[in-house]
Protein backbone atom coordinates (compact mmCIF):
# COMPACT_ATOMS: atom_id res chain seq x y z
CA UNK A 1 0.00 0.00 0.00
CA UNK A 2 2.76 2.65 1.00
CA UNK A 3 4.72 1.70 -2.07
CA UNK A 4 1.28 2.05 -4.25
CA UNK A 5 0.78 5.56 -2.58
CA UNK A 6 4.53 6.62 -3.20
CA UNK A 7 4.13 5.88 -6.67
CA UNK A 8 1.06 7.75 -6.99
CA UNK A 9 2.50 10.72 -5.82
CA UNK A 10 6.01 10.45 -7.66
CA UNK A 11 3.13 10.61 -10.77
CA UNK A 12 1.63 13.26 -9.55
CA UNK A 13 4.94 15.22 -9.34
CA UNK A 14 6.16 13.95 -12.43
CA UNK A 15 2.55 15.79 -14.27
CA UNK A 16 2.74 18.63 -12.65
CA UNK A 17 6.29 19.00 -13.80
CA UNK A 18 5.30 18.61 -17.51
CA UNK A 19 2.27 20.56 -16.93
CA UNK A 20 4.65 23.56 -15.50
CA UNK A 21 7.17 22.85 -18.25
CA UNK A 22 4.82 22.52 -21.14
CA UNK A 23 3.16 26.04 -19.56
CA UNK A 24 6.42 28.14 -20.55
CA UNK A 25 5.58 28.14 -24.07
CA UNK A 26 2.02 28.67 -24.10
CA UNK A 27 0.36 32.31 -25.33
CA UNK A 28 -1.74 31.83 -22.29
CA UNK A 29 0.88 34.07 -20.48
CA UNK A 30 -1.42 36.72 -19.76
CA UNK A 31 -0.58 39.84 -21.38
CA UNK A 32 -0.79 42.56 -19.61
CA UNK A 33 -1.69 46.33 -19.94
CA UNK A 34 0.46 48.81 -18.89
CA UNK A 35 -0.53 49.75 -15.48
CA UNK A 36 0.72 54.00 -15.99
CA UNK A 37 2.54 55.44 -19.42
CA UNK A 38 5.83 55.40 -18.19
CA UNK A 39 7.02 57.36 -21.54
CA UNK A 40 5.09 59.40 -24.09
CA UNK A 41 5.46 59.24 -27.55
CA UNK A 42 6.79 61.44 -30.60
CA UNK A 43 6.30 61.21 -34.50
CA UNK A 44 9.76 61.48 -36.62
CA UNK A 45 8.62 60.76 -39.43
CA UNK A 46 4.76 61.18 -40.50
CA UNK A 47 3.18 60.23 -43.85
CA UNK A 48 4.01 56.64 -44.26
CA UNK A 49 1.93 54.56 -45.91
CA UNK A 50 3.51 50.66 -45.07
CA UNK A 51 6.95 51.36 -43.95
CA UNK A 52 8.17 47.88 -43.94
CA UNK A 53 12.12 48.59 -43.32
CA UNK A 54 14.51 50.27 -40.79
CA UNK A 55 18.25 51.51 -40.71
CA UNK A 56 19.66 54.12 -39.07
CA UNK A 57 23.14 55.59 -40.52
CA UNK A 58 23.22 57.36 -37.78
CA UNK A 59 21.18 58.80 -34.95
CA UNK A 60 19.57 61.59 -37.02
CA UNK A 61 19.66 59.90 -40.71
CA UNK A 62 17.68 57.06 -41.26
CA UNK A 63 16.42 54.45 -44.55
CA UNK A 64 12.85 53.80 -44.73
CA UNK A 65 11.12 51.02 -47.11
CA UNK A 66 7.87 51.60 -48.05
CA UNK A 67 6.55 48.37 -49.06
CA UNK A 68 4.81 50.26 -52.43
CA UNK A 69 8.31 50.76 -53.57
CA UNK A 70 9.94 53.94 -52.63
CA UNK A 71 13.33 54.41 -50.69
CA UNK A 72 13.12 57.18 -48.60
CA UNK A 73 16.31 58.83 -47.01
CA UNK A 74 15.47 60.63 -43.62
CA UNK A 75 17.26 63.71 -42.00
CA UNK A 76 16.18 66.56 -39.90
CA UNK A 77 12.65 66.35 -41.18
CA UNK A 78 12.98 66.40 -44.50
CA UNK A 79 12.09 63.01 -47.10
CA UNK A 80 14.45 62.68 -50.16
CA UNK A 81 13.52 59.19 -53.04
CA UNK A 82 16.49 57.61 -53.71
CA UNK A 83 16.21 56.37 -57.04
CA UNK A 84 17.32 53.54 -59.27
CA UNK A 85 15.77 50.72 -57.48
CA UNK A 86 15.04 47.59 -59.59
CA UNK A 87 11.50 46.38 -60.88
CA UNK A 88 9.61 45.34 -57.71
CA UNK A 89 5.75 43.22 -57.90
CA UNK A 90 4.23 45.22 -55.63
CA UNK A 91 0.71 43.04 -55.55
CA UNK A 92 -1.15 41.49 -52.12
CA UNK A 93 1.71 41.60 -49.12
CA UNK A 94 4.73 41.51 -51.80
CA UNK A 95 7.15 44.99 -52.34
CA UNK A 96 9.88 46.77 -50.91
CA UNK A 97 10.49 44.44 -47.83
CA UNK A 98 13.38 44.62 -45.61
CA UNK A 99 16.45 46.89 -45.20
CA UNK A 100 19.92 46.50 -43.34
CA UNK A 101 23.10 48.37 -43.65
CA UNK A 102 26.22 45.64 -43.96
CA UNK A 103 28.15 45.82 -40.31
CA UNK A 104 30.93 47.58 -41.89
CA UNK A 105 29.18 50.35 -43.99
CA UNK A 106 30.80 53.46 -42.88
CA UNK A 107 33.88 51.68 -44.67
CA UNK A 108 32.08 49.86 -47.41
CA UNK A 109 28.73 51.66 -47.67
CA UNK A 110 26.90 48.51 -48.80
CA UNK A 111 22.74 48.50 -48.36
CA UNK A 112 21.00 45.37 -48.20
CA UNK A 113 16.96 45.25 -49.26
CA UNK A 114 14.95 42.55 -49.60
CA UNK A 115 12.02 42.12 -51.74
CA UNK A 116 9.48 40.93 -54.37
CA UNK A 117 11.22 40.53 -57.67
CA UNK A 118 10.16 39.45 -61.36
CA UNK A 119 10.77 39.81 -64.79
CA UNK A 120 7.64 39.31 -66.35
CA UNK A 121 4.71 39.92 -64.19
CA UNK A 122 2.83 36.69 -65.98
CA UNK A 123 5.19 34.49 -64.26
CA UNK A 124 4.90 35.86 -61.21
CA UNK A 125 7.42 37.43 -58.64
CA UNK A 126 9.62 35.52 -55.79
CA UNK A 127 11.69 37.44 -53.31
CA UNK A 128 15.40 38.71 -53.85
CA UNK A 129 18.40 39.97 -52.11
CA UNK A 130 19.96 42.38 -53.66
CA UNK A 131 22.92 44.97 -52.21
CA UNK A 132 24.08 48.64 -53.28
CA UNK A 133 25.50 51.73 -52.06
CA UNK A 134 24.16 55.59 -52.45
CA UNK A 135 25.56 58.01 -54.42
CA UNK A 136 23.63 61.60 -54.71
CA UNK A 137 20.60 59.81 -53.92
CA UNK A 138 20.68 57.45 -56.63
CA UNK A 139 21.42 53.74 -56.41
CA UNK A 140 25.31 52.39 -57.91
CA UNK A 141 26.85 49.45 -57.82
CA UNK A 142 23.83 47.09 -57.49
CA UNK A 143 24.00 43.48 -57.50
CA UNK A 144 21.11 40.84 -56.68
CA UNK A 145 22.79 38.30 -54.14
CA UNK A 146 20.18 35.94 -53.83
CA UNK A 147 17.31 35.03 -56.51
CA UNK A 148 14.44 33.04 -54.62
CA UNK A 149 12.51 30.23 -57.16
CA UNK A 150 10.26 29.27 -58.60
CA UNK A 151 8.36 32.46 -59.84
CA UNK A 152 4.97 32.44 -58.39
CA UNK A 153 1.61 34.70 -59.09
CA UNK A 154 0.58 34.38 -55.14
CA UNK A 155 1.13 37.80 -53.44
CA UNK A 156 1.31 36.69 -50.01
CA UNK A 157 4.58 35.11 -47.79
CA UNK A 158 7.11 36.65 -49.23
CA UNK A 159 9.30 36.74 -45.63
CA UNK A 160 11.13 38.71 -45.84
CA UNK A 161 13.83 40.43 -42.94
CA UNK A 162 17.26 40.54 -42.80
CA UNK A 163 19.94 40.30 -40.74
CA UNK A 164 24.06 39.94 -39.82
CA UNK A 165 25.46 37.77 -37.19
CA UNK A 166 28.59 38.55 -35.14
CA UNK A 167 30.72 36.76 -37.80
CA UNK A 168 29.49 38.92 -40.73
CA UNK A 169 27.29 36.19 -42.22
CA UNK A 170 23.67 37.68 -43.96
CA UNK A 171 20.58 35.90 -42.69
CA UNK A 172 17.27 36.26 -44.51
CA UNK A 173 13.84 34.69 -44.42
CA UNK A 174 11.56 33.40 -47.09
CA UNK A 175 7.89 32.82 -46.16
CA UNK A 176 6.06 29.23 -47.90
CA UNK A 177 4.91 31.82 -50.66
CA UNK A 178 1.19 30.50 -49.41
CA UNK A 179 2.43 26.56 -50.33
CA UNK A 180 2.85 24.86 -47.45
CA UNK A 181 2.15 21.50 -49.00
CA UNK A 182 5.60 21.68 -51.38
CA UNK A 183 7.76 24.63 -49.85
CA UNK A 184 8.82 24.72 -46.48
CA UNK A 185 9.59 20.76 -46.18
CA UNK A 186 11.78 20.41 -49.65
CA UNK A 187 15.23 21.64 -49.51
CA UNK A 188 15.35 21.05 -53.16
CA UNK A 189 13.36 24.57 -53.78
CA UNK A 190 13.29 27.89 -51.96
CA UNK A 191 10.23 29.23 -49.78
CA UNK A 192 9.87 28.54 -46.10
CA UNK A 193 13.19 28.51 -45.14
CA UNK A 194 15.89 30.96 -43.11
CA UNK A 195 19.12 31.54 -45.28
CA UNK A 196 22.62 31.96 -44.59
CA UNK A 197 25.31 34.00 -46.91
CA UNK A 198 28.82 35.61 -47.37
CA UNK A 199 27.95 39.33 -47.38
CA UNK A 200 28.80 39.31 -51.10
CA UNK A 201 26.18 35.90 -51.82
CA UNK A 202 28.54 33.37 -51.79
CA UNK A 203 27.79 30.27 -49.59
CA UNK A 204 29.47 29.33 -46.96
CA UNK A 205 31.19 26.26 -46.94
CA UNK A 206 29.77 25.17 -43.28
CA UNK A 207 25.99 25.73 -44.82
CA UNK A 208 24.01 22.28 -43.50
CA UNK A 209 23.02 21.26 -47.07
CA UNK A 210 25.80 21.91 -48.62
CA UNK A 211 26.86 18.33 -49.91
CA UNK A 212 23.40 17.64 -50.59
CA UNK A 213 23.25 17.68 -54.58
CA UNK A 214 20.11 18.86 -55.39
CA UNK A 215 19.44 21.29 -52.37
CA UNK A 216 19.37 24.99 -52.36
CA UNK A 217 22.84 25.75 -50.57
CA UNK A 218 22.19 28.60 -48.75
CA UNK A 219 19.59 27.27 -46.44
CA UNK A 220 20.11 27.22 -43.24
CA UNK A 221 16.61 25.97 -41.54
CA UNK A 222 13.79 24.70 -43.22
CA UNK A 223 10.19 24.61 -42.46
CA UNK A 224 8.98 27.93 -41.57
CA UNK A 225 5.75 29.44 -42.53
CA UNK A 226 6.54 33.12 -42.97
CA UNK A 227 9.27 34.78 -40.68
CA UNK A 228 8.68 38.88 -40.42
CA UNK A 229 10.99 39.03 -37.47
CA UNK A 230 14.72 38.69 -37.40
CA UNK A 231 17.04 40.41 -34.90
CA UNK A 232 20.53 38.96 -33.19
CA UNK A 233 20.79 38.20 -29.78
CA UNK A 234 22.76 40.49 -27.81
CA UNK A 235 24.45 38.29 -25.89
CA UNK A 236 24.96 35.02 -27.64
CA UNK A 237 25.03 36.31 -31.20
CA UNK A 238 22.18 33.88 -32.02
CA UNK A 239 19.63 34.72 -34.82
CA UNK A 240 15.71 34.91 -33.17
CA UNK A 241 13.02 34.73 -35.47
CA UNK A 242 9.31 34.99 -35.17
CA UNK A 243 6.76 34.10 -38.13
CA UNK A 244 3.02 34.09 -38.58
CA UNK A 245 0.94 31.16 -37.88
CA UNK A 246 -2.14 30.45 -39.90
CA UNK A 247 -5.28 31.02 -37.29
CA UNK A 248 -3.35 30.78 -34.28
CA UNK A 249 0.26 29.49 -33.67
CA UNK A 250 2.70 32.35 -34.38
CA UNK A 251 5.84 31.61 -33.20
CA UNK A 252 9.13 32.74 -31.85
CA UNK A 253 12.35 30.35 -32.98
CA UNK A 254 15.69 30.55 -32.22
CA UNK A 255 17.37 29.43 -35.47
CA UNK A 256 19.88 26.35 -35.27
CA UNK A 257 21.78 25.03 -38.04
CA UNK A 258 20.29 22.44 -39.96
CA UNK A 259 17.20 21.93 -37.87
CA UNK A 260 13.67 21.63 -39.19
CA UNK A 261 11.31 23.84 -37.45
CA UNK A 262 8.12 21.58 -38.68
CA UNK A 263 5.72 23.74 -40.88
CA UNK A 264 3.29 22.42 -41.78
CA UNK A 265 3.59 18.91 -40.45
CA UNK A 266 3.33 20.57 -37.04
CA UNK A 267 1.10 23.64 -35.66
CA UNK A 268 -0.33 25.27 -32.87
CA UNK A 269 -2.70 27.02 -35.61
CA UNK A 270 -6.00 25.96 -38.13
CA UNK A 271 -7.11 26.74 -40.88
CA UNK A 272 -8.87 29.75 -41.37
CA UNK A 273 -11.91 28.31 -42.09
CA UNK A 274 -11.39 25.98 -38.27
CA UNK A 275 -10.48 23.18 -39.78
CA UNK A 276 -7.36 21.05 -38.32
CA UNK A 277 -3.74 21.67 -40.17
CA UNK A 278 -2.45 18.41 -38.46
CA UNK A 279 -3.18 16.60 -35.05
CA UNK A 280 0.45 17.55 -33.54
CA UNK A 281 2.27 19.95 -32.14
CA UNK A 282 5.45 18.69 -31.78
CA UNK A 283 7.20 15.53 -33.21
CA UNK A 284 10.39 13.57 -32.93
CA UNK A 285 13.54 15.28 -34.71
CA UNK A 286 11.37 19.08 -35.43
CA UNK A 287 12.51 22.05 -33.21
CA UNK A 288 9.85 23.69 -30.92
CA UNK A 289 9.02 26.63 -30.71
CA UNK A 290 10.26 29.18 -27.92
CA UNK A 291 6.70 30.28 -27.67
CA UNK A 292 4.08 30.51 -29.20
CA UNK A 293 0.62 32.74 -29.72
CA UNK A 294 -3.25 31.61 -29.69
CA UNK A 295 -5.09 33.29 -30.60
CA UNK A 296 -2.05 35.15 -33.33
CA UNK A 297 -0.86 38.57 -32.93
CA UNK A 298 0.16 38.63 -36.61
CA UNK A 299 3.67 39.91 -35.66
CA UNK A 300 5.85 42.17 -37.80
CA UNK A 301 8.91 43.16 -36.63
CA UNK A 302 11.15 42.44 -33.53
CA UNK A 303 13.83 43.93 -31.49
CA UNK A 304 15.56 43.03 -28.47
CA UNK A 305 16.09 45.94 -25.40
CA UNK A 306 19.67 47.02 -24.52
CA UNK A 307 20.01 50.63 -24.12
CA UNK A 308 19.89 52.15 -20.79
CA UNK A 309 17.40 54.66 -21.55
CA UNK A 310 14.78 51.89 -20.57
CA UNK A 311 16.54 50.26 -17.53
CA UNK A 312 13.16 48.48 -16.71
CA UNK A 313 13.12 46.53 -20.26
CA UNK A 314 16.65 46.01 -20.46
CA UNK A 315 16.76 42.44 -22.14
CA UNK A 316 13.32 42.32 -22.99
CA UNK A 317 11.90 41.70 -27.08
CA UNK A 318 9.62 44.52 -28.18
CA UNK A 319 7.43 42.63 -31.15
CA UNK A 320 4.82 44.38 -33.16
CA UNK A 321 1.28 42.89 -33.53
CA UNK A 322 -0.34 44.09 -37.06
CA UNK A 323 -3.65 42.46 -35.98
CA UNK A 324 -3.93 43.64 -32.72
CA UNK A 325 -2.00 47.08 -32.80
CA UNK A 326 -0.43 47.73 -30.36
CA UNK A 327 3.62 46.64 -29.52
CA UNK A 328 4.06 43.74 -26.82
CA UNK A 329 6.87 43.54 -24.43
CA UNK A 330 8.15 39.96 -24.18
CA UNK A 331 9.91 39.32 -20.96
CA UNK A 332 12.10 36.61 -20.70
CA UNK A 333 14.32 34.35 -18.92
CA UNK A 334 16.65 31.80 -19.25
CA UNK A 335 15.10 32.02 -22.66
CA UNK A 336 11.71 31.24 -21.19
CA UNK A 337 8.75 33.91 -21.36
CA UNK A 338 7.85 34.62 -17.95
CA UNK A 339 5.52 38.35 -18.80
CA UNK A 340 3.79 40.09 -21.35
CA UNK A 341 2.97 42.93 -21.75
CA UNK A 342 0.59 45.56 -23.76
CA UNK A 343 2.44 48.76 -24.79
CA UNK A 344 0.86 51.62 -27.45
CA UNK A 345 -2.45 50.11 -27.36
CA UNK A 346 -4.59 51.00 -30.26
CA UNK A 347 -2.22 52.64 -32.37
CA UNK A 348 -2.13 51.20 -35.39
CA UNK A 349 -0.80 48.32 -37.07
CA UNK A 350 2.41 48.11 -35.72
CA UNK A 351 5.01 46.85 -38.94
CA UNK A 352 8.27 47.07 -37.73
CA UNK A 353 10.12 48.10 -33.93
CA UNK A 354 13.53 49.06 -33.72
CA UNK A 355 16.54 50.41 -30.93
CA UNK A 356 17.94 53.37 -32.71
CA UNK A 357 22.01 54.31 -32.05
CA UNK A 358 20.83 56.80 -29.38
CA UNK A 359 19.49 54.30 -27.31
CA UNK A 360 15.67 55.20 -27.79
CA UNK A 361 12.73 52.66 -29.72
CA UNK A 362 11.29 53.34 -32.70
CA UNK A 363 8.43 52.41 -33.96
CA UNK A 364 6.99 52.03 -37.64
CA UNK A 365 2.79 51.83 -37.96
CA UNK A 366 0.82 51.66 -40.71
CA UNK A 367 -0.73 54.71 -42.26
CA UNK A 368 0.67 57.22 -40.07
CA UNK A 369 4.74 56.91 -39.85
CA UNK A 370 7.63 56.28 -37.20
CA UNK A 371 7.49 57.61 -33.50
CA UNK A 372 9.86 57.52 -30.95
CA UNK A 373 9.36 56.26 -27.43
CA UNK A 374 10.52 58.81 -24.91
CA UNK A 375 10.73 57.75 -21.03
CA UNK A 376 9.21 60.61 -18.99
Amino acid sequence: MLLRNLFLVIIIIFLNLFYCCSQSKKSNIKIDNELESIYFTKIVVPNLKVPWGLAFISENELLITERSGELIYFKDSIKKIIKGLPKIYVKGQGGLLDIELHPNYKENGWIYISYSSFNDEKKGANTAIMRFRIKNFQIIDEEIIYQANPFTKSPNHWGSRIEFDNDGYLYFSIGDRFNRDENPQNVDIDGGKIYRIHDDGKIPNDNPFIENSNSKKAIFTYGHRNPQGMVKHPNTGEIWIHEHGPKGGDEINIIKKGENYGWPRVTFGKNYNGTKITNDTTLPGLKDPLFYWVPSIAPSGMTFVTSKVYPDWKGNLLVGSLSFQYLERVVLKNEKVIKREKLLENIGRVRNVKQGPDGYVYVAIDGKGIIKLIPK
